[in-house]
């Protein structure tokens, strides 16, 4: 049968053949994932590998290809995936996952034996797939210049990738894909509607408009088995439902891609049916809109899982997927309208993974300076997963150590390698059982539930498929087991350091965790008593994470393993709570308060650094703000001498408050602090005079009486009687700008007659109708008609004048 990819391919052979390398930009149904290999084979020496992102993909693609040649797998076409292979000495073509070519690099950079790297499905952008191929690349500019890399993909922007491999040839295909309409929703679903049930809603609707079989692309295994449950007794009876994600067994998996022999499939998928898979008698996808990515945060060092919006991209394979063998429908579980506001792609696993499997992998690498990372690994999560290597002690300052080099051996997150090599006997059942999917589903926080499960899966009721796979894993991995048999609580405290949780006080089961961040237990949890925890588990919540597994450890098993971490700390600080400054003697692991007591005689300059901090909590409104000071800081402020803003004073506290807070304890005794003193002192006698000659504290009136002058306006202002300015020809002015004094007149009552910032134009202008309303209502106080030439007077005329 012929594929669009067959026009192509002498085009990429020639690529190959003047440059060794080449993109392919291929859509989905091309056929690039099984015949690029085989049109490989007769030009190129040695053994293909090719990269699949996902296990079921790879066994997948080497079962069709060795089909092509009329052969078994393990023969000509071969796989290798985690826990299971099928290669032989005859092998010429493997399809594995892609960490199994960073492992091949790292024992031996030359890739002997290869003579071809082909990286599948790279749209998918997955970690493993950024790193294999930046170490592919350097390997083969510095020691294998035949080695031939070829970079496959069907929706990402290939020019980009091109670019990276220094212009690599761009290879294009048309895809095979026949029609497929697309209907999109009239009106979103009810914000009241389930989503589960608006799911089930719009399959039945599918599968009665349309002929065929029908995929489902749903974000997890929860929402597949609420789905299934709420199609119950809604679809005929010959639609066999068939669920489709990565923790199913293989024999479930190959029957959800099989053809059924009767009846009508509805397979129920995760992202895992996107790309490389053709799941033969499918006509109608629906898709729900929605995908699942883990996102690490690397303030809290912890992952969590999250359910975004599809991309446009994820959206148009899904959509692919109903046109890859007929005619096809595609129903999307959102409006037209809403389609423009998706995201283009998902992001790169490298932009939100926790990178501290890459960090390890590049400190074994040596020199990982200058890599070709198509997106550069963040510096905030790299710097976070270099301080974890270090506590774990598989990095020395930036180089690798001994204890480093045997963790990356090892097919576990390093926390996880780190537990099995030092935590003894039962440590690698630990390490698998982690590693895996949770077999009881959220039933209770306690590990140890989990190990019973191992021991009796069907009296606890756990999930059969995880239980397997973790007992294959395990018996792997206790080849490995090193190190003094521990506890379960101590092996779990190996692998997370960060993660120890002392409990709070209080009736709710909060804890603190030695990496300062905070966790709760659910209320009720058989945990919740516990002192201290080792959360293995949390949803990633940054302000206080939900503890969905942990598992008891004692105080003894804490310091056996960090006792060289512990140890007592003198802490005086501002106690935000009580409002107070505090002063203990506290024994400490990481952020954990193990022993407290009280710090006697503390000494004097933390205590006044405490009281500072309360400062800052409670702001310098808190100050006992007496009039002197907030005329003081007023006058500084016009006078332009100094800045004493809030911020300034706040910067400047160890400056001018500090000599004075002796005995300052309390938010009280924060109040009772007049800064007055503090600041005359901050400023001295020079500056002083400099502000008291700028921005005079009073105004001396022409009868020698001395006027305060307020401040606290816009412009300094004063106030006095109209008849003791009589005689001024000049007004007067202050400040570095000499800007005028606004002067209020007051009558004889001290009643405002007029305000004004020119006394010289006031005589000139209104005084006549003041001093002619004045004269009236007060005729025993003097009213001159020129008042330039009067003497200024508080005094009255005697009766009769």
């Amino acid at each position: 049968m012929n594929l669009p990819i067959d026009s192509i391919l002498p085009d990429l052979v020639a690529a190959l053949r003047a440059e060794g390398r080449a993109v392919l930009q291929a859509p989905p149904g091309a056929g690039k994932t099984t015949r690029v290999p085989l049109a490989l084979l007769p030009e190129v020496e040695g053994r293909i590998l090719m990269l699949e992102p996902r296990r079921l993909a790879a066994r997948a693609a080497a079962e069709r290809m060795a089909e092509t040649l009329g052969e078994d797998v393990g023969a000509t076409i071969g796989y290798r995936v985690r826990g299971d292979s099928a290669v032989s000495a005859q092998t010429r073509v493997e399809v594995v996952t892609e960490g199994i070519l960073t492992r091949m690099l790292q024992d031996d950079p030359e890739l002997p034996g290869v003579g071809a790297v082909i990286f599948d499905e790279f749209h998918e952008r997955s970690l493993n797939a950024d790193l294999g191929l930046a170490l592919t690349w350097e390997v083969r500019g510095a020691l294998r210049e035949d080695l031939w890399l070829i970079v496959m993909s069907a929706t990402l922007d290939a020019a980009p990738v091109a670019a990276l491999l220094e212009e690599a040839p761009l290879v294009s295909s048309e895809g095979r894909a026949f029609p497929v309409e697309t209907r999109w929703l009239a009106k979103p679903p009810a914000r009241e509607a389930r989503f589960e049930t608006s799911v089930a809603d719009l399959v039945v609707q599918a599968m009665g408009e349309v002929e065929g079989g029908c995929l489902v692309f749903l974000p997890g295994e929860g929402e597949i088995r609420r789905v299934e449950a709420a199609l119950t007794g809604r679809l005929p009876s010959d639609v066999v439902i068939r669920p489709l994600y990565g923790a199913l067994k293989l024999a479930e998996q190959r029957a959800a891609i099989r053809p059924e022999p009767t009846g009508r499939k509805l397979v129920l998928a995760t992202s895992i049916a996107e790309t490389s898979l053709t799941i033969e008698d499918v006509r109608i996808v629906v898709d729900a809109g929605r995908a699942r990515r883990a996102r690490f945060d690397p303030g809290s060092g912890m992952a969590r899982l999250v359910t975004e919006p599809v991309s446009r991209a994820e959206a148009a394979q899904r959509r692919g997927r109903a046109g890859r063998v007929a005619e096809g429908v595609c129903y999307r579980m959102w409006t037209k309208g809403a389609e423009g506001a998706l995201p283009a792609f998902p992001p790169a696993e490298i932009e939100a993974a926790d990178l501290t499997s890459l960090a390890l992998e590049l400190a074994l690498w040596g020199n990982a300076e200058g890599l070709a990372f198509l997106t550069p690994p963040p510096e905030g999560a790299m710097a976070e997963a270099r301080a974890l290597l270090h506590d774990l002690g598989a990095l020395d300052g930036g180089t690798i150590t001994a204890h480093g080099r045997k963790l990356a051996r090892l097919p576990l997150h390093p926390r996880l390698a780190h537990m099995v090599t030092r935590g003894g006997t039962g440590a690698a059942r630990l390490a698998a059982l982690l590693a895996e999917r949770d077999p009881l589903r959220g039933r209770g926080v306690d590990l140890k539930l989990r190990l019973k499960a191992l021991e009796a899966p069907r009296e606890m009721n756990a999930n059969a498929g995880v239980i397997a796979r973790v007992r294959q894993d395990a018996k792997r991995l206790k080849r490995f087991e090193d190190g003094p048999d521990l506890s379960l609580g101590a092996q779990a405290a190996l692998a997370y350091p960060d993660r120890i949780g002392l409990r709070r006080p209080g009736d709710q089961p909060r804890y603190v965790l030695s990496g300062g961040k905070g966790a709760v237990l659910p209320d009720g949890d058989a945990l919740s008593g516990a002192r201290l925890i080792v959360a293995t588990d949390l949803d990633g919540n940054p302000r206080e994470a939900r503890v969905r597994m942990g598992v008891e450890v004692s105080e003894r098993d804490l310091r056996a393993l960090y006792g060289e971490q512990i140890g007592w700390q003198e802490v005086c600080h501002w106690s935000k709570r009580h409002r107070r400054v505090e002063a203990r003697k506290q024994e400490r692991f990481g952020a954990l308060v193990l022993d407290d007591r009280p710090w006697q005689n503390a000494p004097p300059d933390a205590m006044v650094e405490a009281a500072m901090e309360g400062i800052r909590d409670l702001g310098l409104a808190a100050l006992g703000w007496s009039k002197r000071a907030k005329l003081l800081r007023a006058r500084v402020a016009f006078s332009g001498v100094a800045d004493m803003s809030d911020a300034a004073l706040l910067d400047a506290l160890p400056e001018w408050a500090a000599p004075f807070l002796a005995g300052v304890r309390t938010a009280e005794d924060i109040a009772r602090f007049d800064p007055a003193p503090a600041l005359e002192a901050w400023l001295g006698w020079d500056t002083l005079q400099e502000v008291s000659r700028l921005a005079p504290e009073t105004w001396t009136t022409p009868m020698n009486r001395k006027i305060a002058i307020d401040y606290a306006g816009d412009v300094p202002e004063v106030s006095l009687r109209l008849q003791e300015v009589f005689g001024t020809t000049e007004h007067p002015r202050v400040g570095p700008d000499r800007l005028p004094l606004k002067i209020t007149l007051l009558s004889p009552a001290q009643r405002p007659v007029q305000v004004t910032t020119d006394l010289p134009g006031f005589w000139d202008g209104s005084y006549a109708d003041v001093r002619k309303e004045m004269r009236a209502r007060y005729p025993r106080h003097p009213w001159p008609e020129d008042p330039r030439e009067a003497d200024p007077t508080l005094r009255v005329k005697p009766r009769g004048q």
